[in-house]
């Protein structure tokens, strides 16, 4: 791999490696990786406390009340997800809303499909963002709707959606809430009991760990209604969490690197201020980074009262000489690993904001972005598709 240049290193112990300026995997501190340097035997007791301390934080963290329990499940988001629709979204006689505006409620849609659960859509295309209204418009319309499942931050754009309102809508006709906070939770304020039955998340995000679990958090009288009603004996929430309750233990191998560097990182977290603080470091990055863009002459997907601090789109420049694998790799060199756009309608990439990173890497990948372009001979950033 090319040594990335000293004029602009990363942070300690990712000397050789760019900033990730993506949505997760992210960058993440010394002292989290540092974690992961000892083995841990799955079943001893210190393992089985950090694991104890860990679900514990997780409800904390939400804001829940002693009704909810902590389910943590090996893999990436997408497990948990998928246990999730699987453990508690009716078979029959009953259906599930979902409310896509990107890929992951496409994606939700998708897995309810797949395991032969009843579903409807709510279509929003790529970038828009859903309505309370139009939500409550189609709870009225189908009585057989039971479940609601909403993306919080729905990283195919960066769009922050209404979670709260449509909440309330939601619950004042008695259905279930389920919201996918894949890419907020631990940034942007969310509290289960304001109206939140179910809430998924994983490790490597805004909590700033390494991807190998995660977690859903659940009302208790749901979960334990859920028996038998999964699909799989792996993706089994009930049984994932009565395993837990009974010897502390994971059924199967525990991602035991990942949950330690979790619970490093959940301390930093809460050293850091929390949420506000969090959020708040997260809002002040993607301020400078979409300031900077614009001064450029590039064009953003979202409006600034739409767009999240998680992940900023950016319209593709028309400019024949922009190449965006030519582009991504320059940037790598620089020191700054970026996303491709995750748009069927409008060429674009993404540049994530969140991660050990700060305002000093955002003039840096600034800085980074008008060389490559200059090297690129790149003028002409208006939209491709404008």
């Amino acid at each position: 791999m090319d040594k990335m240049p000293s004029r602009f290193d990363g942070p300690p112990g990712q000397e050789d490696m760019p900033y990730l300026l993506t949505p997760g995997p992210l960058t993440t501190s010394r002292t989290v990786k540092a974690t992961m340097l000892a083995d841990w035997g799955s079943r001893d007791i210190e393992f089985r406390r950090v694991v104890a301390e860990i679900r514990k934080g997780l409800l904390d963290l939400a804001g829940c009340d002693v009704s909810y329990e902590c389910v943590i499940m090996q893999g990436s988001g997408t497990f948990a997800i998928e246990a999730a629709l699987g453990s508690f979204c009716p078979r029959a006689d009953a259906k599930t809303l979902v409310i896509a505006n990107g890929a992951y409620g496409d994606r939700a849609a998708a897995i309810l499909t797949r395991l032969g659960r009843p579903v409807v859509k709510i279509d929003k295309g790529d970038s828009a963002a859903p309505a309370a209204e139009e939500v409550a418009a189609a709870l009225d319309a189908d009585p057989a709707i039971s479940h609601v499942w909403v993306i919080h931050c729905e990283t195919t754009s960066g769009i922050v959606n209404p979670i709260a309102a449509i909440a309330h809508v939601a619950k004042a006709r008695g259905k279930l809430v389920m919201v996918d906070a894949m890419s907020s939770f631990g940034a942007l304020p969310l509290a289960m009991k304001d109206g939140y039955d179910v809430m998924v998340s994983s490790s490597n995000k805004c909590i700033e760990g390494v991807p190998g679990f995660s977690y859903v958090l659940v009302k208790r009288d749901m979960l334990v209604a859920s028996k038998g009603m999964s699909h799989s004996v792996v993706l089994d929430l009930y049984e994932q969490w009565k395993g837990l309750e009974a010897n502390g233990q994971f059924r199967f191998t525990p991602p035991t690197h990942a949950l330690v560097a979790f619970h490093q990182a959940m301390k930093e977290h809460a050293e850091e201020g929390g949420v506000p603080a969090r959020g708040g470091r997260y809002s002040r990055n993607a301020g400078i980074l979409i300031r900077g863009m614009r001064d450029m002459g590039f064009s953003t997907l979202l409006s600034d009262n739409e767009a999240g601090p998680i992940i900023q789109t950016f319209l593709t420049p028309r400019d024949p000489n922009f190449d965006f694998e030519q582009f991504y790799e320059d940037l790598r060199l620089r020191g700054f690993a970026i996303y491709p756009g995750k748009l069927t309608k409008r060429p674009s990439f993404r540049i994530g904001t969140i991660g050990k990173v700060d305002e000093k890497v955002m003039q840096g990948v600034l800085q980074a972005i008008r060389e490559v372009l200059a090297g690129m001979n790149v003028t002409d950033l208006s939209p491709l598709d404008a």
